[in-house]
């Protein structure tokens, strides 16, 4: 994809408050978007407690033939820490989000400050919209921000 339609995208993904499965080799666009990681391995589908970057480092470094064979003795400590990096990956996911949309925010109110704009009828409006439509999906993702900073706060209480 090129970089405006990448950006619509993400845009369009991000506020839609449904669930989406995405496939991708995209990791920029995966990042941007995504809430959770599943991992999908020998016919099973599980929650990856991670972010990309430390799947990547994973496969990489070829430990993912030898995690399973790990995880049943440290299944009780691996749990806590597991979940531990699952919240603070999601924490990472809002924080990201919240940036995108403050950037789009900008975008946007630098257009809207744009004289030329209200030379075109509508198309103000327009724009204005857009901005109202950011505006909302900020509220929401400062929301989830808090949520997330919340649950991670009390794990590591």
């Amino acid at each position: 994809l090129d970089i405006e339609s990448r950006e619509a995208l993400v845009n369009a993904l991000t506020e839609y408050s449904g669930a989406v499965i995405l496939v991708s080799h995209d990791m920029h666009l995966l990042g941007l978007v995504a809430d959770r990681l599943w991992l999908v391995k020998d016919g099973a589908v599980a929650p990856y407690p991670d972010d990309l970057e430390s799947y990547r480092r994973m496969l990489l470094a070829g430990e993912e033939s030898e995690k399973p064979k790990e995880k049943p003795k440290a299944r009780p400590a691996a749990l806590s820490r597991d979940e531990k990096l699952a919240l603070r990956a999601d924490l990472r996911r809002c924080e990201e989000r919240l940036a995108k949309l403050n950037e789009m925010r900008d975008k946007l109110a630098r257009k809207l400050a744009d004289p030329e704009l209200y030379q075109i009828p509508g198309e103000a409006v327009v724009w204005q919209k857009k901005y109202a439509e950011v505006m909302e999906a900020l509220d929401k993702a400062e929301a989830l921000w808090l949520q997330a900073a919340e649950k991670l706060e009390k794990a590591e209480a």
